[in-house]
């Protein structure tokens, strides 16, 4: 699995693999029914505490992506596609806020960002 931890991020590491996974899952890299790594071999291969891994894997099943069978390992769920589009556009929302921050601080005001954004959309059209 293809998941890369950025050590110096403020985001706690289990929450990066928690969302990195919730990628995987609801881009459909990750298909339903299909095993994730245990939780001792992901800890070894991301060099971190199987407790880490312990405490993602428990967000991820407590959100529905995943199920655990004590002594199977862990599973990918359906994807509930009401699920699907509010995790999207909550990413969709993140991406956005980022942007505008970044727009504030070179100073592009709100008219013109709103323009541009116009612009883009008529575009796709």
């Amino acid at each position: 699995m293809n998941i890369i931890i950025q050590n110096n991020s403020m985001i706690p590491i289990y929450d990066q693999i928690c969302s990195q996974i919730k990628s995987l899952i609801l881009n459909e890299k990750l298909k339903e029914s299909s095993p994730l790594p245990s939780v001792r071999s992901l800890a070894k291969e991301l060099k971190i505490s199987a407790l880490t891994v312990k405490k993602a894997y428990d967000l991820l099943e407590k959100e529905g992506f995943i199920a655990t069978i004590h002594g199977k390992g862990s599973y990918v769920l359906p994807v509930n596609p009401n699920v699907k589009k509010e995790e999207i556009l909550y990413q969709i929302q993140l991406e956005l806020e980022g942007i505008i921050q970044k727009a504030r601080n070179s100073g592009i005001t709100k008219k013109e960002l709103s323009e541009l954004v116009e612009m883009l959309l008529k575009e796709e059209s």
